[in-house]
């Protein structure tokens, strides 16, 4: 199990962009299970949507990011700080199913697929209970800052 401060270890975002609270599970070079519980505090549910609070798509997207960088950058043996950065540099076959709203864990999980000069392909998806509500296939790159 990793905590919040090592995840901080492994990615250089900060609250509110920090969309990863603990990786459960992580096997290196192979998958990573973590999840994010959603709050009604969130900064961005202040206008999406007033009346009724959905996390946003786009957001569930970058917490599915953010755990394939922890992976990537766990596998690595690599940190931020060490002059190392992780660009999300693209998503196929995004698909919205459902939505997360406040009160639920979102439970994030990554495969690798490939990885090829620095550029890495995870398969991922995210789910609530046993209800998937997101998947994509997600690129980044790991590149000197």
């Amino acid at each position: 199990m990793i905590n919040i401060e090592e995840i901080q270890e492994y990615l250089p975002h900060r609250y509110p962009m920090l969309l990863v609270d603990r990786v459960v599970e992580l096997k290196l070079g192979k998958y990573i299970k973590a999840f994010k519980n959603i709050t009604t505090n969130e900064p961005f549910f202040e206008g999406h949507f007033v009346g009724r609070q959905v996390m946003p798509g786009v957001l569930i997207l970058e917490a599915m990011a953010q755990a394939s960088g922890i992976l990537g950058f766990k596998t690595m043996d690599k940190k931020p700080e060490e002059g190392s950065m992780y660009y999300f540099v693209g998503a196929d076959n995004v698909r919205f199913k459902h939505p997360a709203v406040p009160g639920d864990t979102v439970y994030l999980e990554s495969h690798v697929v490939t990885k090829k000069k620095g550029i890495w392909k995870f398969d991922c998806s995210a789910s609530i209970e046993d209800k998937l509500i997101a998947e994509a296939t997600i690129l980044c790159a790991d590149r000197p800052k």
